[in-house]
Order: structure tokens, then sequence, then C-alpha cells
């Protein structure tokens, strides 16, 4: 028997990885078959199985890996932003922004409610948690009212969660995104300390 080496290791993980998110973003979890998926990709079922548990397993890692993506793309709107402030409401506009994207619709908002309850509390907690570091450095700052930090980013990442499943609903998309933008201008600028 051939003995793999880490790296073949970490190389078929990948490669079933990125055919899974191909294969689920063109068909669907549900019309994805497992042998279809590991032919596609090259691989036994005991390779999925290894790497991932099953197929369900497959689709949390590639949520995880869209999740991470978004996270990046989401701080590179904080980093490039004029000021705090700006680089906060444009992150929310953000967010709500990418429930039009195809992959993200399907997979994270669909796919993943659908089969795995929507998002796991850790990345739950993880947005909570970023969003409260921000809103903590805009009170700081003087730029927003003083409160709970995390009751506040609490309340914003499940207005915002909600907006995106709402958006991705159906076809009224690009209407609902634009009522959704409005009404988080609405409601991100009570936060603001009135001068």
């Amino acid at each position: 028997m051939v003995r793999r080496t880490r790296a073949d290791m970490e190389e078929t993980r990948a490669a079933l990885l990125n055919t899974a998110r191909r294969v689920f973003s063109e068909k669907g979890y549900a019309d994805t078959s497992m042998d279809d998926l590991t032919a596609q990709a090259g691989f036994t079922r005991g390779a999925l199985y290894h790497h991932f548990g099953d197929k369900k397993g497959l689709l949390a890692a590639v949520v995880e890996q869209i999740d991470a993506e978004m996270d990046a793309r989401l701080q590179a709107i904080s980093d490039n932003a004029e000021n705090a402030w700006e680089g906060f409401h444009g992150r929310c506009e953000a967010y709500l922004q990418m429930a039009l994207e195809p992959e993200i619709q399907r997979l994270v908002l669909r796919d993943a409610r659908a089969v795995l309850g929507g998002a796991s509390s850790e990345a739950q907690r993880h947005c909570v948690k970023s969003m409260q570091h921000l809103i903590d450095a805009l009170m700081v700052q003087g730029v927003v009212v003083e409160m709970d930090a995390e009751a506040l980013a609490s309340m914003i990442y499940g207005s915002l969660s909600e907006a995106t499943l709402w958006i991705a609903d159906g076809d009224q998309g690009p209407a609902r995104l634009r009522s959704a933008t409005d009404a988080l201008r609405i409601l991100l600028r009570g936060l603001l300390i009135k001068t």
C-alpha cells in the first residue's frame, strides 16, 4: 500500500472542495450526486468520506470557505474606507449586496440554510464579535452613541442576516436590495451622535 504524504492529502482535499463548490454552484446541493461529484474530482467516495465525512460535511466546508472570502472582502472595505464610520456602513451595505451573487445566494443563503440549518453558531459568533469590535471603536471615537456594543452588534447582524435571506428569496432581489439598503441607512443613522 502506498502511503500518501500530507501534501497529497491536502491536494486531494482542495480538489474535492473546489469541485464541490463548482458543482454545487451549478446544480445545487440537492441535485448533486456524490458519484458525479467524486467522478468530476477524479477521486473515490472514500476520499470524500475521509476528508469531509459525507456530502453534508462537504457542503459545510464549502460554505466555510465562502464565508472566509466574504469576511476578507468586508475587511478590505474597512481597510480602504476614508474613516471608521464609512468602513462600517460600507461593510453593512456590501453584505446586503452579496445576497444577489449567485454562488452566495445558492450555497450560503439557500442550500446551507436548508441542509445545515444556516450559518454555524461559530460563524455567527465570529460575525457578531467582529461587528462588536467595529462598534466599540466607533464609540471610542465618539461617532456613535454609547451602549452595549455586543447587544447592538447582535441586533445589526440579525437584521442583516434576515435581510439577505429576504433579498435572495424570489425574483425581486434587486428591488429588495434597494429597499433593504434604504432601511439600513435609516437604521444606522440612528446610531450617530447628533452634532
